[in-house]
């Protein structure tokens, strides 16, 4: 997207004005979002899923602790998550949810990975050590394996290997039985946007219309700042989609909320990700400035307006 503004731009009035400096600003949010398209190795996908889930049980928060990236031992052994019930007969109905025990632990895995059976049996074995070191039964706890695929080589060797009933009782949540834990393994790209907005949306293949869904839906978030690693990976993740998504008058602004409200954009700025076009930006609204002027409108306005101060303005109007 490129836009040139000429010194010969007329501004008619004030709601002119206010749309096209809206519309520059927006220019430079989407500045800062192509440029995390070249960061994308970068993406910070397990802080995002902790939060997608801490979204989607959001219900049940006063029964249920977090723990993020639980340390086993003093070694480097780490479970993506545990979840862990505040009161053991505390009953979660959400669906990813439904097997949920006294304490459940949590594998995830990006967009670009899978899980194999050697990861399943690292993740089964934490198991048992968390059951060692806290002390409890391991029919007490439960695995969950989160990935963004459908997990066929897992599902078969848990089934026709090792003998467990696999069965998909909701769309994208395999529930294996038989063995002395409940086990389940999601797929997030075939749960559903209605049940499940928060994991289906960690994706690399978001459209226009999700990508305002999920503004939509942050926007009603009484804490929007916990969602930051959330956004930022899927902004990152699907950047061209934001593009499209902010080229809608009504969305854009819904976006440019979000990420102010989230502290995002002044992160990005901060990185310098869109140092280059903020200066041209900048120099868009100075001829804006010039221009509004020229027009007749007072300094003060234009100043409440534009954000520059009144000093800086009398010098845009006598170069």
């Amino acid at each position: 997207m490129v836009i040139v503004i000429k010194p010969t731009l007329q501004v008619k009035n004030f709601s002119n004005l206010l749309s096209l400096i809206s519309f520059l600003k927006r220019l430079a949010t989407l500045r800062r979002i192509r440029g995390m398209g070249h960061e994308e190795s970068k993406i910070a996908w397990h802080p995002a899923f902790v939060e997608a889930l801490q979204l989607e049980l959001e219900a049940y928060r006063e029964a249920l602790e977090f723990h993020p990236e639980y340390q086993l031992t003093s070694e480097p052994l780490k479970i993506d998550c545990v979840i862990v019930k505040k009161a053991k007969d505390a009953v979660i109905k959400k669906n990813i949810a439904a097997i949920f025990r006294e304490a459940n632990l949590i594998e995830y895995k990006s967009p670009d990975d899978y899980v194999s059976v050697s990861d399943f049996y690292k993740v089964y074995a934490y198991a048992y050590l968390y059951a060692s070191f806290e002390k409890t039964p391991i029919s007490n706890l439960t695995i969950s394996i989160v990935e963004s695929r459908y997990p066929r080589e897992l599902l078969s060797y848990l089934s026709d290997t090792r003998g467990l009933k696999v069965e998909e009782n909701q769309a994208g949540i395999y529930t294996i039985s038989g063995d002395a834990l409940p086990i389940q393994v999601i797929d997030s790209r075939r749960l559903s946007m209605e049940k499940n907005l928060w994991l289906k949306s960690l994706s690399k293949r978001l459209d226009p219309l999700e990508i305002i869904k999920i503004g939509e839906e942050v926007r009603r978030l009484e804490k929007i700042a916990r969602v930051q690693a959330y956004i930022d990976a899927v902004a990152r993740a699907n950047f061209h989609a934001i593009e499209e998504a902010m080229s809608m008058s009504e969305p854009a602004r819904s976006l440019d909320e979000v990420f102010e409200r989230t502290g995002l954009a002044a992160r990005w700025e901060a990185r310098g990700i869109e140092k280059g076009i903020e200066e041209g930006i900048e120099k868009g609204i100075e001829t804006v400035a010039r221009n509004a002027l020229a027009e007749g409108l007072s300094i003060e306005s234009v100043s409440r307006i534009t954000g520059f101060d009144v000093e800086t303005l009398q010098v845009i109007r006598d170069k």
